[in-house]
């Protein structure tokens, strides 16, 4: 926030297993609730009934939104702020924006909680100075927002990084946990893929394990692709999965040369260390990342 007094903001980052309500002082956090996404109507219940506590003790000036999706980022279409079709069962077709704007007058913003997050890294953290952005999470299921040139990409959709297909390890049989396309990239690294295809829990295995190996190419093909889709100057990497298994990037960084083979001359392991990293924020990436939803709501 520049200049004057900063505003009363909230948000609200919905995310597949923990929903967190912040209110800021600007994009600053003051004070945060946290419980689990359980139906939309007791999680947005309880979330409408922290801001409305917040709102009384005095107005909010914008709430900001970054929610889980596929989510309806189209301000033209009639379900605007709607989920779609997702894996998360009761939660296809939830009404997201629509509760909040029954019960507040301000301006309200909303987005996926990745391109929040991105949005938050690229104002405040470890994409600071970089037009092309992209964030990442891996954590329940994989996500991914992309700024190009600071704005989020919206189109008929957003985009859906977790489940696009890549070119899979010889010999690698693992069919993915997908329910929509099994080996998708969701599929094969995110929390229950990783339960499912690994021999032990991530948590208990050692990280030399071989068994981690194709999960690491699998990540080093994905971000091969958005390196040569998208050209981004910053990807930043957060979520579960990455943050207690950071060994997983420093795998695919690795291995990134090779599948490049030389085409982008530049990229050598130095560029690759600053061009992929972790969050600055940390998980609080989300959390601000709805505030500067909010913020933006406010023009």
């Amino acid at each position: 926030m520049t200049g004057g007094t900063a505003q009363r903001l909230a948000g609200i980052e919905l995310g597949g297993t923990k929903t967190i309500v912040v209110l800021g002082d600007g994009t600053r956090i003051v004070e945060r609730r946290e419980f689990p996404t359980t139906t939309p109507d007791e999680t947005m219940g309880a979330a409408l009934a922290v801001l409305g506590e917040w709102n009384r003790a005095a107005p909010l000036d914008a709430i900001g939104i970054g929610s889980f999706g596929p989510l309806r980022v189209d301000a033209q279409a009639a379900d605007f702020g709607t989920i779609l079709a997702t894996p998360k069962r009761g939660w296809s077709g939830a009404q997201i924006l629509a509760p909040v704007r029954r019960a507040f007058a301000c301006p309200i913003g909303v987005d996926t909680d990745v391109n929040a997050a991105a949005l938050a890294e690229h104002a405040l953290g470890a994409a600071q100075g970089c037009g092309n952005v992209i964030y990442l999470t891996i954590g329940t299921g994989l996500g991914g927002g992309v700024l190009l040139d600071g704005r989020p990409v919206h189109g008929a959709m957003h985009p859906e990084i977790g489940h696009v297909r890549l070119r899979r390890v010889a010999g690698d049989a693992f069919a993915g946990v997908c329910p929509f396309h099994g080996d998708c990239i969701e599929g094969l690294i995110a929390g229950p893929a990783l339960e499912a295809r690994l021999p032990a829990h991530p948590a208990d295995l050692d990280p030399v394990d071989p068994a981690w190996d194709p999960v690491g190419m699998d990540l080093a093909e994905l971000l091969a692709q958005l390196m040569l889709t998208f050209s981004p100057q910053r990807i930043v990497i957060g979520g579960g999965v990455a943050n207690r298994q950071p060994h997983l990037i420093a795998r695919a960084r690795d291995a990134l040369p090779g599948l490049i083979a030389g085409y982008l001359g530049d990229m050598d392991a130095a560029a690759l260390s600053r061009m992929i990293c972790a969050p600055t924020l940390g998980d609080d990436a989300g959390p601000v990342g709805s505030l500067v939803l909010a913020a933006q709501a406010m023009g």
